[in-house]
């Protein structure tokens, strides 16, 4: 009995120390991402034949390359925190929290509808999870916020083997030309979700990390002396204005009116039911955000309410806005070739590649999508640079291409509980930076990679 309280003690001191480091050492998300972007400037001046300007121009031309994406993202925060604020659904959040006793299962409950909703779809999960913990935070006294939020991100670590995970769908919808062509030859044909994320090892992983990672979350709740609770001014919203109709003007008339609302939303779901109906639940980034959009429009009511409060989401968007640019210039420079058809992902890539056996392929193809992932943050980015590499050398040495792919996928979904980039839409919902978080999430990130390492060599 002694001896689990002192594990229990240690690793409650280890917690704390990681968290005192990330809130001491780890700047402002801005400032990582700068910091990468040198990183990967001067390691590929040193370990490629490209030039500095050469590197430059890698950089430049990649800079704008998300620009589609990152509006995307900045919609996924601003759509979910203005529908969070209607009335309606802050109503059935407010009633969902206040259900909840004590502070260890909030986060304990938070973490596992984070987990459950990114696995059904992540931008839907990385948005609704942020705003359920930020609603508890309101209700639910003692709660450590940083481990709450971060609890509500951990949900994301799901995402790649979930329902809507890019890798093993593109895999299962690609043409046979298309595949062929990502994976250097290695798939010439559609490999089903079968193979992948109905597979028994996906599966195992799958759900061993949502018991797994809820009761982490739990484990390193802090002691009471430690705890931070939210700062009651991130919880003050702005009071709603009450206008007078009779005194106002033909057009805050149209703006205050109902039908207007009620009409786009018409035209708004008339698309959705078709488009659940004729391709069902495949929600990609665009249908979450059109559901978000005109739901939203249609609980708050009119359309200066909406207005109102999309104003006031809009003020969390500007990480996403400056730092994505700059994460695309990384991405660019990480696969800029130089004159003998190098870069630096191929590099990684080919360094674990080369020591790796039939057995350990899957798990060092895991930890060199895990690396790349630092870098080019991206699922699709990620399949680009990595299929070519990795796809042909698990063929060379026996084994599926469908595991291959899933080791790249859950890599690419590992590294990102410590990249803040996708952490922004969570954190410019909560308003907290990286550093409040990030301590929590490192913890996570070691479990985690252990048991998805030994879910490889399990299967």
């Amino acid at each position: 009995m002694e001896s689990v309280k002192e594990r229990k003690g240690l690793f409650k001191r280890f917690t704390s120390m990681c968290v005192r480091v990330m809130e001491r050492w780890l700047p402002d998300p801005f400032i990582f991402c700068a910091l990468l972007t040198f990183i990967v400037f001067i390691g590929a001046i040193f370990l490629t034949k490209a030039t500095p300007l050469e590197v430059v121009g890698f950089w430049a031309n990649g800079f704008w390359s998300l620009l589609a994406f990152s509006m995307q993202m900045a919609l996924v925060l601003v759509t979910g925190h203005t529908l969070a604020s209607s009335r309606l659904f802050k109503k059935m959040l407010e009633t969902f929290a206040s259900r909840i006793k004590g502070p260890k299962q909030a986060i304990l409950i938070v973490s596992i509808v984070s987990g459950i909703a990114c696995a059904l779809n992540w931008g839907f999960g990385l948005v609704i999870g942020a705003i359920f913990a930020k609603e508890i935070a309101k209700k639910v006294k003692g709660v450590d916020y940083r481990l709450l939020i971060a609890s509500a991100y951990t949900g994301f670590l799901v995402w790649h083997g979930g329902l809507s995970g890019s890798i093993p769908l593109q895999l299962a919808s690609g043409s046979p030309e298309s595949l062929a062509q990502q994976t250097a030859g290695a798939v010439t044909a559609a490999i089903p979700t079968s193979q992948t994320m109905f597979s028994p090892m996906n599966i195992f992983i799958v759900v061993g990390l949502l018991i797994i990672v809820p009761l982490l979350n739990v484990a390193m709740f802090p002691s009471k002396d430690e705890v931070v609770e939210v700062d009651q001014k991130l919880l003050v919203e702005p009071e709603e204005e009450v206008l007078d109709r009779s005194k106002m003007t033909p057009a805050e008339k149209i703006e205050n009116s109902r039908v207007v609302s009620i009409l786009l939303s018409i035209m708004g779901f008339a698309y959705i039911g078709q488009y659940l109906y004729t391709k069902g639940f495949a929600l990609n980034l665009n249908l979450v955000n059109f559901i978000f959009l005109f739901l939203g429009i249609l609980l708050h009511g009119t359309p200066r309410r909406y207005l109102n409060a999309l104003a006031e989401a809009v003020k969390g968007a500007g990480g996403i806005l400056l730092q994505f640019p700059f994460y695309a210039g990384i991405m660019g420079i990480m696969v800029g070739m130089d004159a003998d058809g190098m870069s630096l992902a191929k590099l990684m890539s080919n360094f674990f590649v080369n020591i790796s056996t039939e057995r350990t392929f899957p798990v060092f193809s895991f930890i060199s999508a895990g690396v790349v992932n630092f870098f080019v943050p991206s699922g699709g980015g990620q399949w680009a640079v990595q299929a070519p590499i990795v796809m042909p050398a698990g063929q060379a040495i026996g084994v599926t291409a469908a595991k291959s792919a899933m080791a790249i996928a859950w890599g690419d979904a590992w590294t990102n509980m410590i990249q803040p980039f996708w952490a922004l839409p969570a954190l410019g919902i909560a308003g907290l930076g990286a550093k409040d978080i990030m301590g929590y999430c490192l913890i996570v990130t070691v479990v985690s990679g252990i048991f998805i390492c030994t879910g490889f060599l399990l299967f």
